[in-house]
């Protein structure tokens, strides 16, 4: 009998493994110390090799294209800033958009910084040993090259790159919508161009400060537009709805067709970006002023009406019904966009009075307090100034205790605001100026205040005495530094009426009774100096012949005394002086020589003297003008 036995290998014992394992890993490492140590002697070796001294650069270092290795730093200093000296005439030709502009260092007085150059040049070299060496090393290899640090005339510069750029920026341009014979059609948008300012302005500054001389481009961009072709799609197909058919416009029972033609007329096409379809422009502007005209109503400010027996009463207000423009505007766009409802309806608004009738009744105004009037004179444009005057003074509210302004009323006498050029008096002299003849409306105003009894706070009179107007009670007024001002020191409201009639203006002053009455006496018109003589050359008379052209006036003083009583008692106690300064008079005198009459018994002799005759020269020809008062009149410091 056999007997078979299954014999296998006794299993390694894991403690012999980890041994082996452990043995392996000292080996690896102790062979990573020896490359360890070995790298680090030879880093050592090489960097005290290549370390080089301290205080000069390494080699390999340039400082814009010029090597500075082994120099110090004074070295390099000199040896740069010579080489800028040699170059800071010499341009550089700087281009952009095809074009090109020749700058140099000295016109824009380009200075470069060159210790904060170099400390950056000695950065690339200066590491501690033994680290040093290797820096110094790689840098032989690789090389370092710093740019100057420099600065130039911050305006020069801005001009320059503001000069460069006005020729070389090209705006994009937006898609467009056009209709030409009703055919909607879009214009491509095209891109633009332009120069990149802040890279412009160190590409400037660092070619300057460097040593190349060669041409330079400036960084130019795209710029695209704001609007594509495809950003209009849609609007485009709105508009070929619009132009497809007529709409029907109109409000209530009454429509009327507007056509294709004038519905695009009527139309804001897109642009400054806006990509849709509006009502709108000049044409709409004026298409719904005459639509207002038409189908609206002004509201009405309550007024108040003077009766015969001086009381007042109030004329209610009234609202009105007003374009609704937004909405109407609205309505027709949709109606002009839309395939089957092309039906718009005008839309109204109520709108109510500025001034309404309870705010009138408010006011407690019962009575007029005064009335002036004052005849027109002058040119028509002078007339319309008056009247313009007077329609900005009509309504004026004064409450009790403040104080009306004529130049804060009426405002800046400008074309725009209806004035017109016209004679005025300025500085004692006759002149034409925008507004000339509203002093005659601030005369009338004064007079209407001065009869009432108020306090006057503020008048200035006519430099020029002018006959028309009661002396020592005009006034003058000049925007903004000359003006009329009375005080409401009644305790009540008071409002300003103005009319202007076929024959003049007059100026009516509302409130309640007061219980004042004014008396008023005045002085003599005295004159107080003679007109000065002014004279003037006329080639067309004989020596000894003199002409007055205008007589003159002399100055003049007046003083009027007021006196204001209120229920028996004085109110104000007044005396109001007034100079008027004298107008020259104007003398024309001959220049041509006298011929000598024959002598008729012994030679006599004549000169042909120009010289001007004195006042009493007895050879005087009647006037040929004579000057009283003249009544032309102003409006800034005129009359």
């Amino acid at each position: 009998m056999r007997t078979e036995v299954d014999a296998r290998p006794l299993p390694e014992r894991p403690r012999a493994r980890q041994a082996r394992r452990s043995s392996r890993s000292i080996r690896w490492g102790r062979l990573a110390i020896a490359f360890g140590v070995l790298f680090l002697l030879v880093a050592l070796v090489l960097g005290l090799a290549f370390a080089g001294s301290g205080d000069r650069f390494a080699a390999g270092v340039h400082v814009a294209g010029v090597d500075v290795s082994g120099l110090t730093h004074e070295e390099a200093r000199t040896i740069l800033a010579r080489r800028a000296a040699e170059v800071a005439g010499v341009p550089v030709s700087f281009t952009a958009g095809g074009r090109s502009w020749q700058l140099t260092a000295d016109h824009l007085d380009v200075q470069a910084d060159w210790d904060a150059t170099l400390d950056q040049a000695e950065s690339a070299g200066a590491w501690p040993l033994p680290v040093r060496g290797l820096k110094r090393l790689w840098v032989r290899f690789s090389g370092a090259d710093v740019d100057p640090v420099a600065e130039a005339w911050p305006a020069g510069l801005e001009y320059e790159i503001g000069r460069i750029a006005s020729a070389v920026d090209r705006p994009p341009r937006n898609a467009a919508l056009t209709v030409n014979s009703l055919r909607p059609k879009i214009l491509p948008g095209q891109a633009g161009a332009e120069l990149d300012r802040a890279a412009a302005d160190e590409t400037i500054v660092g070619a300057l400060a460097g040593y190349e001389r060669a041409s330079v481009a400036l960084p130019v961009v795209n710029a695209p537009p704001d609007v594509s072709a495809a950003d209009l799609e849609p609007a485009l197909a709105r508009l070929r709805t619009v132009v497809s058919a007529p709409v029907r416009f109109g409000w209530g029972d009454t429509h009327w067709t507007v056509p294709p033609r004038e519905l695009v007329r009527l139309l804001s096409l897109p642009a400054d970006g806006r990509v849709g379809l509006a009502v709108g422009g000049p044409y709409a502007t004026t298409y719904f002023a005459r639509l207002q005209t038409a189908v609206g109503r002004p509201p009405r400010d309550a007024r108040f009406h003077v009766n015969d027996d001086r009381s007042v009463t109030v004329r209610p207000a009234r609202s009105g019904d007003v374009l609704d423009v937004p909405k109407t505007a609205a309505s027709l766009l949709a109606a002009a966009t839309s395939i089957r409802h092309r039906t718009a309806e005008i839309a109204l608004a109520k709108r109510g009075a500025a001034f309404t009738t309870e705010e009138a009744k408010a006011l407690g105004v019962t009575r007029e307090l005064s009335r002036y009037t004052t005849a027109y004179a002058g040119d028509a444009n002078r007339i319309q100034n008056l009247v313009r005057a007077v329609q900005l003074i009509d309504g004026t509210r004064v409450a009790p205790g403040k104080e009306f302004s004529f130049n804060a009323t009426v405002g800046r006498r400008t074309e725009d605001r209806g004035f017109r050029p016209a004679p005025v008096i300025v500085g004692g002299e006759y002149d034409v100026a925008i507004g000339g003849g509203v002093s005659q409306v601030a005369t009338t105003v004064f007079n209407t205040a001065w009869e009432a009894g108020v306090k006057i706070t503020d008048r200035t009179a006519h430099a020029l005495y002018i006959s028309r107007y009661p002396a020592g009670r005009d006034a003058t007024v000049n925007y903004p530094d000359i003006d009329l001002r009375f005080e409401n020191d009644t305790g009540h409201w008071l409002v300003l009426r103005g009319h202007a009639t076929d024959a003049g203006i007059s100026i009516s002053l509302l409130g309640t009774p007061t219980g004042r009455r004014v008396v008023s006496v005045s002085g003599e018109l005295r004159e107080v100096g003679r007109p000065e003589v002014d004279r003037k050359p006329d080639h067309s008379l004989l020596v000894g012949e003199r002409i007055v052209e205008f007589a003159g006036e002399p100055a003049r003083a007046i003083t009027v005394h007021r006196v204001v009583y209120q229920r028996g008692e004085v109110l104000y106690d007044e005396n109001w002086y007034t100079v008027y300064q004298s107008e020259p008079k104007l003398v024309r005198y001959g220049t041509i020589p006298v011929e000598p009459e024959p002598p008729p018994t012994q030679p006599q002799t004549t000169t042909g003297a120009t010289t001007p005759p004195s006042d009493t020269t007895p050879t005087e020809t009647a006037p040929t003008t004579t000057g009283g008062t003249t009544t032309t009149t102003t409006g800034g410091s005129g009359n």
